[in-house]
């Protein structure tokens, strides 16, 4: 028995196609205050938003940026994963702003 031993990490679900790891992510996100947001459509990416946060509301997932909302999906049928860098998170999902599939990129900003 070390002296962290209560101090672990929740380790998320191992099938990151599961409802539980959509969750899981979502709660990880959840608060995340963002330095811009960008759409990726036909291989290329442009700024949508910049300044805001991601936000658990009810069963969406809703990123905001400049004050309104810019994407808005359902947890548990979106994709997400970070970045290698752990410096933001791609978003996949049915977004209901637009009433259709989209990706959408969201850099974190750090504070130090």
């Amino acid at each position: 028995m070390g002296l962290f031993t209560n101090f672990r990490r929740e380790k998320p679900p191992k099938d990151t196609e599961s409802v539980q790891f959509k969750r899981w992510m979502a709660n990880k996100l959840n608060e995340k205050h963002i330095r811009y947001v960008l759409e990726r459509e036909n291989n290329e990416e442009r700024i949508i938003g910049r300044d805001g946060f991601i936000s658990v509301v009810e069963n969406d997932l809703v990123v905001i940026a400049d004050g309104t909302e810019k994407f808005r999906t359902p947890i548990d049928t979106m994709s997400a994963w970070e970045f290698m860098s752990l410096q933001g998170v791609t978003i996949t999902g049915f977004d209901k702003l637009t009433e259709r599939e989209r990706t959408v990129l969201a850099y974190y900003i750090y504070h130090r």
